[in-house]
């Protein structure tokens, strides 16, 4: 994959969830992977302190059995610049306060969805680390995309699609080795106007389009990436 007018796009995320109960780090784990992170889990404050160095953002349980997650925290931020979002029991006004005054970007306390979690993730990596302006041409193997011209060329041939297939295949392009999943392409290319077949249809148009089922491929249960032919 080759971006132009775009700097090379960061690697996926490195998560390291810091969780003393085994089965929800467990979970918590094998739910992010799903999701395409790079996951690390550990029970202990003093684990997490040896990895923290190595992750774009940390999942904190503020419950360790060795150290004070807050302590954890402060000692994260007095060194690092890597989001810390606090997972925590806690639910008062008070522990909330303490937990971002402790340096946390922020704070969610359990039982949580998983749909909030991968939401306040997205929102603290925007703000902390924004993404560069989407690149104008993006070149896939045999395919060149040109954003500008809303050209898309395969072996130097045109590919006639409309709007919207455009649309689908550019962002997928623009997030490569990246599975998005169904709802958030619903939301980012239709808004409010889909149905749940939309994405469906229109992945299935493209695949004609391109020649083959191998340029966007579906990853049961979570959603698509960019493929090849």
């Amino acid at each position: 994959m080759v971006l132009l007018s775009e700097p090379v796009p960061r690697a996926r995320w490195r998560v390291l969830v810091v969780e003393s109960d085994s089965q929800d780090a467990d979970a918590l784990v094998r739910r992010l992977q799903r999701h395409g992170y790079e996951v690390t889990g550990v029970g202990t404050g003093r684990e997490a302190l040896q990895e923290y160095d190595d992750a774009d953002l940390v999942l904190l349980g503020l419950e360790l059995p060795d150290l004070d997650g807050l302590v954890i925290c402060r000692h994260i931020r007095s060194s690092d610049d890597v989001p810390v979002i606090a997972l925590t029991s806690r639910d008062t006004e008070l522990d909330c306060v303490l937990g971002l005054q402790a340096g946390a970007d922020d704070y969610l306390v359990k039982p949580y969805g998983f749909r909030e979690l991968l939401a306040r993730m997205e929102a603290v990596m925007r703000r902390a680390r924004p993404e560069p302006p989407p690149a104008k041409v993006v070149c896939h193997g045999p395919m060149r995309i040109d954003a500008d011209a809303r050209q898309v060329t395969l072996d130097g041939t045109d590919v006639e699609l409309t709007r919207k297939e455009f649309d689908l295949l550019y962002f997928l392009a623009r997030h490569p080795d990246t599975v998005i999943s169904r709802k958030r392409l619903m939301h980012t290319l239709w808004g409010d106007s889909w149905s749940r077949r939309t994405v469906d249809t229109h992945v299935s148009s493209l695949r004609n389009k391109l020649g083959g089922s191998g340029w966007i491929i579906t990853v049961r249960g979570v959603g698509f990436r960019l493929g090849s032919d």
